[in-house]
């Protein structure tokens, strides 16, 4: 009897919405919680591509469109690029940048390892008002001691016009390039150094063999750092190669290249982007090794 009411007993209704998925309100959920999260982001970015875009844009237009009412080009002339690179001097422009970008970069890293392996791992007297020393010329401005400098290249050492004023000094050390330096070799433990000493190895070894291979993030964040600074130096070319146009560099060149084609809007942009470009493309590449530079050698002090 109890067998046979339970089998003929009716089944409880089910709710239409039992069992189905709550996956298109976790979805909108998310969606709305990755917008809320990222808007000022998104602005932010939006913020700083929109003038690369805008370059772009002039760059291929002609000349009747550039800076008019359109945003989008109606023809696309990919040739003001190539009237560009046909500008008397650009080329040497661009060579010049290269060399001294190229030159400066190698000459301030090759210098300034050794200064901020000493002042890191050494233990003499006086090591911290060396390190004082070295910050303080930071402080210096470079407007200070423009004159006396200038002076000695030009009329002492006869290399004004010319880049060399300018390169010749980094062999001797750059104070911002020690200080980082610095700062990331002392995150290197000292264990280390001391075990490559027992092995026989000498402090040049010690340098070479085991600091630089566990300095590459600092290395390469002082190297875009130096290169940078030199690539989009202006100041320094105004100052030694002014006159001779044939040491110029493409920051001092594109000056020159704006005021001959000061209508000529859409080839300027395509001039200015060419000098951007090098930079964008290097800490595109780069950009891994030069946070993680930059991030170290702030962990110890």
């Amino acid at each position: 009897m109890t067998a046979t009411t339970a089998l003929s007993a009716p089944s409880a209704p089910t709710h239409p919405a039992a069992g189905r998925s709550p996956a298109p309100a976790a979805r909108r959920r998310a969606a709305l919680h990755w917008i809320a999260v990222h808007t000022v982001a998104i602005a932010a970015a939006l913020f700083f591509i929109l003038p690369f875009v805008f370059v772009f844009l002039t760059s291929v237009m002609s000349d009747d469109q550039a800076l008019s009412g359109d945003l989008w080009p109606t023809e696309w002339n990919w040739s003001n690029y190539a009237d560009v690179f046909n500008t008397p001097g650009f080329l040497d422009w661009w060579r010049n940048s290269l060399m001294y970008a190229g030159l400066g970069t190698l000459f301030t890293v090759c210098s300034s390892i050794p200064v901020a392996y000493a002042l890191a791992k050494f233990r003499f007297r006086g090591r911290r008002t060396a390190m004082i020393m070295v910050i303080s010329t930071m402080m210096l401005p470079p407007q200070v001691i423009v004159i006396p400098m200038y002076l000695v290249w030009a009329q002492q050492l006869h290399l004004s016009g010319s880049l060399w004023p300018l390169i010749i000094p980094m062999a001797f050390g750059d104070a911002y390039s020690i200080f980082l330096l610095r700062q990331f070799l002392l995150t290197i433990p000292r264990e280390y150094l001391e075990s490559a000493k027992v092995d026989g190895s000498g402090e040049l070894g010690t340098l070479l063999r085991i600091v630089v291979p566990m300095a590459k993030p600092g290395i390469a964040a002082v190297a875009l750092f130096q290169f940078f600074y030199c690539w989009n130096d202006y100041f320094g070319p105004q100052i030694y190669a002014a006159q001779n146009p044939g040491a110029w560099t493409l920051s001092y060149g594109l000056e020159s290249f704006k005021s001959a084609h000061s209508v000529n809007w859409n080839l300027t942009m395509a001039a200015t982007l060419l000098v951007m470009a090098p930079v964008i493309i290097i800490f595109f590449f780069a950009q891994k090794a030069f946070v993680e530079g930059v991030t170290l050698t702030g962990v110890k002090g």
